[in-house]
């Protein structure tokens, strides 16, 4: 199960085995934007089909281009979310049902569209219901309940998604601070430590026992990454300083190995209990008689 990441980065820039080509099924669940982003359209097209139909028409036009904008944009949102919901083994749902919301607001704005073309009253709303019905059965709605592991008590598994919240929020600032760089090799580098630190955020989440010893990890650690990041991002936007540079990518290596190192640990200290409990549960079926014959042994 454990797996140690090797292949660190070249100076120009190139890697052999690492992170990236190990764990792809630790990252998130990359949303496909392509449909959510054709949902703009309608907006647009409808703003300005709408420039020389009168000054009424027009203020109703834009309010509905406005509301399917901002019904593809929590739509956007929603998926995203619904995403690392999926990719998680405990989450709470999403506070803010921001799928459901663009259902309704894609509802109201086409109405609104319809309505400006002179479909009248009842056409508009029925045009809006059918818009709602088709976006619901594309898209869906959002996830309608937290998600828990069995055997685990609440209270245990609410600490562990409360710690994965935050080490998430640190991490998804971390990505969008490194980003405005716009350097493709400092994005990926950023994006191999947070592998490596999701790994141990799926570790967690399939042990909450774990959290203990991961807890300043996901907490402190990458809350100083975050900052650390920030203040780079500032630093190095006004001057490329290539000490600067140098200094924050030796700290992503200090931080990637000893997130994977205390990964392994928690992992190895996992195994070493299983195989106590298996030695236990063989002595007890020893004593009561239970004969422990394997194949090949008969």
């Amino acid at each position: 199960m454990a797996k140690r990441f090797g292949g660190k980065y070249s100076p120009d820039g190139q890697a052999t085995t690492g992170p990236r080509d190990t764990v792809q099924s630790d990252q998130r669940v990359a949303v496909s934007s392509g449909r959510v982003k054709l949902l703009y359209v309608p907006a647009i097209i409808l703003a300005a089909t709408s420039l020389n139909e009168g000054a009424v028409t027009l203020v109703t036009a834009l309010v509905g281009a406005g509301i399917l904008t901002l019904a593809a944009w929590l739509l956007q949102e929603g998926l995203e979310a619904e995403a690392a919901y999926n990719a998680r083994k405990v989450a709470r749902r999403p506070a803010l049902p921001r799928k459901m919301l663009a259902t309704v607001l894609t509802g109201v704005g086409v109405a609104i569209a319809a309505f400006t073309g002179d479909s009248g009253t009842i056409g508009s709303v029925l045009y809006g219901i059918a818009a709602a019905g088709l976006h619901t059965a594309t898209f869906g709605i959002d996830p309608m309940a937290d998600k828990r592991m069995e055997g685990v008590d609440t209270f245990q598994q609410d600490r562990v998604a409360r710690v994965v919240d935050e080490a998430e929020a640190h991490l998804d600032v971390m990505k969008s601070q490194i980003e405005a760089v716009s350097d493709r090799r400092l994005t990926e580098r950023v994006e191999d430590f947070q592998i490596i630190a999701r790994r141990m955020i799926r570790t967690v989440e399939e042990d909450p026992r774990d959290l203990s010893g991961a807890r300043k990890f996901l907490g402190v650690y990458l809350m100083g990454a975050r900052d650390a990041t920030t203040k780079f991002v500032d630093l190095y936007t006004r001057k490329k300083d290539a000490d600067v540079r140098a200094d924050y990518e030796a700290l992503l290596d200090d931080l990637e190995q000893n997130f994977a190192a205390r990964t392994d640990k928690m992992l190895l200290d996992d195994r070493s209990d299983m195989d106590i409990e298996i030695n236990v549960l063989r002595d007890r079926l020893k004593r009561e008689g239970v004969s422990l014959k394997t194949k090949g042994n008969d």
